[in-house]
């Protein structure tokens, strides 16, 4: 198999792979918005929102992770996917500085995601393989 395929190969897996992953997120604001709610309070210090609330984010934020599965406008739907996922890694610092209380050691997963992130940003150009958006 040449580079170019492999790397592209590589690319849609990670794409899809992170996709996966942010679906399950973007879906638990419709299935368990009370879930959504405490998230938000907890690592984001925000609340108030109403179940409405979490419906209206769950409804962008899934249109903009299938926009980043077809790759389509990739500068900004991968950058806004790097972004939420940056977000959520670095708002919960707290549970890599005890990793080994409750659940915490789950969060270390979101570390190489991010990476995942990254490079689907930094190598968007080369992500080639099923995406609309393939200048």
């Amino acid at each position: 198999m040449k580079s170019d395929n492999r790397l592209s190969l590589s690319l849609f897996l990670l794409r899809l792979s992170v996709f996966l992953v942010m679906l399950m997120w973007t879906l638990d604001k419709f299935v368990r918005p009370e879930h959504a709610a405490a998230v938000y309070e907890k690592f984001y210090f925000i609340s108030g929102f109403n179940n409405s609330i979490f419906y209206l984010i769950g409804l962008v934020q899934l249109a903009i992770i299938i926009g980043f599965l077809l790759g389509f406008k990739k500068t900004w739907t991968y950058g806004a996917v790097l972004v939420f996922h940056a977000i959520s890694t670095f708002s919960t610092f707290q549970q890599y500085l005890a990793p080994f209380t409750d659940n915490n050691l789950l969060f270390y997963a979101a570390l190489p995601m991010l990476a995942a992130c990254f490079a689907l940003y930094y190598l968007r150009d080369l992500d080639t393989k099923w995406v609309i958006d393939n200048r």
